[in-house]
């Protein structure tokens, strides 16, 4: 568990947060200066995120198909609050068939071009969502519509099961 939450800050450090990390010429100076010349030749983690600031900042958010819930506030913003129809797929990074249902939950939302969403909520992240609504066992697919829960279905269903299913949602 800690190493997945360590493996999490360190994907999710931003451009910004690279401003406090040395430059390159900062890294090359101390690297010479500790390390033997065998290491020189290695790239260190901090002069590769130092030339990440050169890169543009995009601020756009991006609009998909689906979207991972970050945390509660989130969650209550981007689903419950949401105008349109939410698809909540509570699943797990473990959960075998939670790798088969979400890439064909996502291909029968995609069929609805921007009529419903899709928010993703991984149970082991976020336990009190997944509490909140009932979940028992992974996958359960939660509809919401104007913070309702409207529908509901456990495990997997083939792609024309999905296809009703999200018909149904959008049609309520």
């Amino acid at each position: 568990m800690a190493h997945r939450l360590l493996l999490r800050r360190v994907w999710t450090l931003s451009v910004k947060d690279t401003r406090c990390l040395p430059s390159r010429a900062a890294a090359a100076s101390f690297s010479s200066s500790s390390y033997p010349a065998s290491f020189h030749s290695v790239p260190s983690r901090a002069s590769f995120l130092a030339t990440s600031q050169t890169l543009p900042a995009r601020h756009t958010p991006r609009r998909g198909v689906s979207f991972n819930v970050q945390d509660n506030d989130d969650f209550a913003e981007r689903v419950i609050n949401s105008q349109l129809p939410v698809l909540v797929d509570f699943h797990a990074q473990w959960c075998g068939p939670c790798k088969i249902l979400g890439p064909r939950l996502e291909k029968a939302v995609a069929k609805q071009k921007g009529r419903v969403a899709m928010a993703k909520v991984d149970i082991d992240d976020h336990t009190d969502l997944a509490i909140e609504y009932g979940v028992s066992a992974v996958p359960t697919v939660v509809a919401i519509r104007g913070g309702d829960v409207v529908d509901r279905f456990v495990g997997i269903k083939d792609d024309d099961q999905l296809d009703s299913f999200v018909s149904k949602v959008i049609g309520q």
